[in-house]
């Protein structure tokens, strides 16, 4: 027993990361175009203006994902190449290019699975107000609909939002990425609403144009872990607990609103002594947030420990800093599961290694390995136990744009020489293709 007969295996990008031509065929500015430009936020100074040049490049790319053997690759629509000012006018030739990547995918039987929204708002509507303005929520709901128009006869898989706790607390809170806000706490409350209420919406549009479209959203989770089997219940209070400092970042604030149809007592409090619940917590707009989805999307890349655990120096981490934690996607889809009773995708899941191509012309990255198959084995025993899950995305296909990281960091399973833009697959891209041909069962 383990993985599903028909669970996909797959890759994930997003748009701002991988596809350059930021300025290209009409292409509006995102934020985070604005953002790197500025000059002083991104490492290095680097940008995102050619990244690995993916929009001239995806049918290497995707030819390189057939020889994997991907059954399924998600990757992010830039929401300014289709509308270049945020609504109105349609740009035809950032529709042209993702319906090349769409057919081209489905040539080599790949199945796409697109986000909607993975943190490149268009400047231009950024000028009105951005996430703070709750117009937004419908400007998102008519980029919704004309996805689904324009691609739902092909697409069936949609991802309303990328991790909106990571975009709002860091764009909002912390203000290290884009658009580099540090707002108040009943602003942040606004600005979780309006996406909420944007999520809900574009749900019901893109019922109406796919209806038998499969609809989800994509949380950011880093799973409490029970060191041991007395700490299992101790571990599911702390991964759903709120309060004011972490409300932003917490599982529940964010999915417990859209599954459930309730707001979280503890962030209706935090509401109420800022005012702001007769504003938000209302139960006509909670109706519109938890209109039903199909299923869960987890990023998941390292977890916490609940009980008797203290960490110890020199513990094994990547080269983001992040804890390796063996039973994260193992404990972080259990709970999930047990708390909101959706299927699962793992959307994203992998590590930063310090890889470089070797004197023989190969990238050697065996940390990779060694990480996949902790985190990947963890995943088959919730499987095994009987949590839903219907497939696994490895962050990220190619090495690409990490945001305020620059292009330090590399994520890849492909190796992407910035300079030459050569790909050459890493020693973990064929470790993975092996899992994807023996379903798993070689872990």
């Amino acid at each position: 027993m383990g993985f599903r007969n028909d669970f996909l295996w797959g890759a994930a990008t997003a748009a701002c990361q991988i596809e350059g031509a930021w300025n290209e065929d009409g292409r509006g500015p995102s934020i985070w175009d604005v953002f790197c430009h500025e000059g002083s936020h991104i490492a290095g100074g680097d940008t995102a203006d050619v990244a690995c040049d993916h929009y001239h490049r995806y049918k290497e790319d995707v030819a390189l994902m057939a020889s994997l053997g991907l059954h399924a690759y998600r990757f992010s629509v830039s929401w300014s190449r289709i509308f270049p000012k945020g609504t109105k006018d349609i740009n035809p030739a950032g529709v042209q290019f993702y319906n090349n990547l769409i057919d081209e995918l489905l040539s080599k039987g790949i199945t796409p699975f697109i986000t909607l929204y993975h943190w490149d708002l268009p400047y231009a509507l950024y000028q009105k107000g951005g996430w703070l303005n709750r117009e937004s929520a419908s400007w998102f709901a008519s980029y919704a609909h004309t996805i689904g128009e324009l691609f739902g006869d092909r697409v069936k898989h949609f991802i309303t939002f990328n991790e909106p706790s990571i975009f709002t607390g860091c764009g909002y809170k912390e203000g290290n990425h884009a658009p580099g806000y540090k707002l108040d706490t009943g602003d942040l409350l606004t600005v979780q609403h309006n996406i909420q209420l944007a999520h809900g919406m574009a749900v019901t549009e893109l019922r109406k144009t796919v209806p038998d479209s499969k609809i989800g959203i994509t949380i950011a989770s880093g799973p409490a872990i029970p060191v041991s089997e007395s700490d299992e219940e101790a571990a599911y209070k702390s991964y759903f607990d709120i309060n004011k400092d972490n409300f932003i970042w917490s599982e529940s604030a964010w999915v417990d609103p859209i599954v459930l149809g309730t707001y979280p007592d503890e962030l209706k409090a935090i509401g109420e002594k800022l005012s702001a619940a007769e504003n938000l917590f209302t139960a006509e707009d909670l109706q519109i947030i938890s209109k039903p989805i199909d299923f869960i999307g987890l990023n998941i890349y390292m977890g916490r420990y609940v009980g008797d655990c203290k960490r110890k120096p020199g513990e094994a981490h990547t080269d983001m800093g992040w804890s390796i934690n063996d039973g994260a996607l193992q404990w972080g889809t259990t709970f999930i599961y047990r708390r909101y009773k959706l299927p699962i995708y793992i959307t994203e899941n992998g590590m930063a290694n310090i890889d470089w191509v070797s004197l023989d012309g190969k990238v050697h990255d065996p940390n990779r390995i060694d990480y996949l198959n902790r985190y990947l084995s963890g995943l088959k025993k919730s499987a095994e136990n009987g949590t839903d899950i219907r497939g696994y995305f490895q962050w990220s296909f190619i090495d690409n744009f990490e945001w305020a990281e620059g292009y330090r960091p590399r994520f890849g399973m492909i190796f992407c020489d910035y300079e030459t833009q050569r790909r050459i697959p890493k020693d973990s891209a064929f470790w993975y293709a092996n899992v994807i041909k023996t379903n798993g069962e070689n872990l």
